[in-house]
C-alpha cells in the first residue's frame, strides 16, 4: 500500500520517471512552455514549482545556478531559469495549467503548461 505517498508513479521505473521530468523542465524552461499529457503535467509544475522555490531561498547567486544544475540538462536552460528566478517576484504559483486539446491517437488530454512572466 502507498498511503501518504504523493509522488506520481506514472507507470514507470524511478531512474526513467526522474530522466523524464528533468527532460520537461529543461524544455519548460528554455522554451517557457510544454505540451504533454495530463498526468505528466501534474508532476511537472509540483516539480518545477519545488525547484523554482528552492533556488529562490538561495541567497548567493553561485548557490543558486548550482540548485539549478543540479536538475536541469543544458547550461542555456539553467541561464533562463536562473533569469526567471530573479525577474519573478511572486513567492508561488510560477506555472499556469492549460488543457489544449485530445490526442486523435488515443484520446488523452493534452495539457499546456507555461511559466506565468508577469
Amino acid at each position: 500500500m502507498r498511503h501518504r505517498n504523493t509522488k506520481d508513479k506514472l507507470n514507470k521505473p524511478a531512474d526513467v520517471r526522474r530522466a523524464m521530468m528533468r527532460n520537461l523542465m529543461t524544455s519548460l524552461f528554455l522554451y517557457g512552455k510544454v505540451q504533454t499529457t495530463d498526468a505528466r503535467a501534474k508532476a511537472l509544475i509540483s516539480e518545477a514549482e519545488k525547484l523554482i522555490t528552492k533556488a529562490k531561498r538561495q541567497k548567493e547567486v553561485l548557490n543558486k545556478i548550482r540548485e539549478l544544475n543540479k536538475v536541469l540538462f543544458t547550461e542555456n536552460s539553467s541561464k533562463k531559469a536562473l533569469d526567471f528566478v530573479q525577474k519573478t517576484p511572486k513567492t508561488s504559483g510560477f506555472t499556469r495549467k492549460t488543457r489544449i486539446k485530445e490526442r486523435v491517437g488515443d484520446g488523452a488530454t493534452v495539457i499546456q503548461v507555461e511559466l506565468i512572466t508577469e
